[in-house]
């Protein structure tokens, strides 16, 4: 098992103090960006990853997430394997679909919860045991995989036999034996012997210790309550606590050393990967002269938003309310549509508030595969948060009953 050595961490922290600016050269766009942050508190990770043409980033978040609690807990840097969790995660949730005929959600998607369901389940590998890549690419590509495994339960729920044969289960493991690779039942790390239990056993996670928190108002407060998503085909609770209480959750981990899992949309016209940003803008320009005014309302709606979004100038941003989170939530305007790893916080010039991201696209935006997402963005667009249970606030585990 890798330890981070003295030095390392030495330097590390003499970064974390460091205004963080656009990165330059390394081949990307070398425009200067209007954002600075400096950083508040920083939080060790492991390196970034790519998920590339799979629809697995819950996976990659998700272990981005116990990965950083290993390191926070000076057990050493790990890279665990998602394609296990994947590979995992697929065979219950075929057995849940065909059980429930084909009336549940099936595909590549998933939740935070069916990370913690497979390590306390079915243990664990690190990646250099399982990397799911037996089908002749080297990135991932689930696009074939993800219709055939499709495919196929569709044909056992219709059923042309009027029964269940015996050999379904094992033929459809087969598919995933022959895309993602045969799992092993003992395998060799770092000159000891390991099964996937014994593996995750030594790690010295407790997955009980992770909570689900999400806000909403069509369900009661400090409450728990199954999440209204497709991906959530577990049908794992989540504890319901006000907007506030959430980001308090949020920012009381960030000081504490506690990184958090993050469900949220990167739909929006305000989050921009290239310039590493996402924000919500108010909807009018700011401080406009009488005669800017004038241009600005002779522009058509997408004139608008091509200036508004062109992320040229630090903007006011909407004050988000309780009431705007339910109503995006409501009409589909925040869907189900990503997850990452929340690991910092900062301010940009301005003093404006943001949280730095992981995210699971390679590194090929300006913070090398990281971005910063306002305070206003995560307050609206959250879906849902990760986090161990000792980084809520003991006012807040009060009124769970925690």
């Amino acid at each position: 098992m890798k330890k981070i050595s003295l030095l390392s961490l030495l330097f590390a922290a003499l970064v974390f103090v460091l205004p963080l600016h656009a990165q330059e050269d390394k081949g990307k766009d070398e425009k200067e960006n209007t954002y600075e942050f400096e950083m508040i508190h920083d939080l060790p990770t492991t390196p970034v990853k790519n998920q590339y043409r799979a629809g697995t980033c819950w996976g990659y978040s998700g272990l981005a997430l116990l990965e950083s609690e290993l390191l926070r807990l000076d057990k050493g840097e790990f890279d665990l394997s998602e394609m296990w969790v994947v590979r995992k995660a697929y065979e219950d949730k075929a057995d849940k679909y065909v059980r429930m005929h084909g009336k549940t959600n099936f595909g590549g998607g998933g939740a935070f919860y069916d990370v913690l369901y497979v390590y306390k389940h079915y243990g664990m590998l690190p990646e250099s045991e399982y990397k799911g890549l037996n089908y002749g690419t080297d990135n991932h590509v689930h696009g074939e995989l993800d219709a055939v495994l499709n495919n196929f339960v569709d044909a056992v729920n219709k059923n042309k036999n009027k029964e269940l044969t015996t050999a379904w289960k094992e033929a459809y493991h087969g598919i995933l034996d022959a895309y993602l690779g045969i799992v092993p039942k003992a395998f060799d790390y770092e000159g000891k012997s390991y099964t996937p239990k014994t593996f995750a056993d030594g790690l010295g996670l407790n997955m009980d210790d992770y909570i689900n928190i999400t806000s909403y108002t069509h369900h009661p407060f400090y409450e728990q309550f199954i999440l209204e998503i497709p991906d959530n085909w577990q049908w794992t609770e989540s504890w319901n606590l006000p907007m506030e209480d959430m980001l308090a959750v949020l920012d009381n981990a960030m000081k504490n050393g506690y990184t958090v899992a993050w469900g949220s949309d990167v739909s929006e016209k305000g989050f921009s990967w290239k310039n590493g940003v996402a924000i919500v803008p108010s909807e009018e320009r700011p401080d406009l002269d009488g005669l800017e005014k004038d241009k600005w309302k002779n522009l058509d709606d997408k004139e608008k938003t091509k200036k508004l979004y062109s992320f040229e100038e630090i903007l006011p941003e909407k004050d988000i309310t309780q009431e705007m989170r339910q109503k995006a939530f409501n009409n589909y305007q925040t869907t189900d549509d990503h997850g990452m790893l929340i690991s910092g916080k900062a301010k940009d010039q301005e003093g404006n508030i943001y949280y730095k991201v992981k995210i699971s696209w390679d590194t090929d935006n300006i913070y090398d595969g990281y971005f910063f997402a306002s305070r206003a963005f995560v307050s609206y667009k959250t879906m849902n948060l990760v986090v161990h249970k000792d980084a809520i606030p003991k006012h807040i585990r009060k009124k769970m009953g925690m």
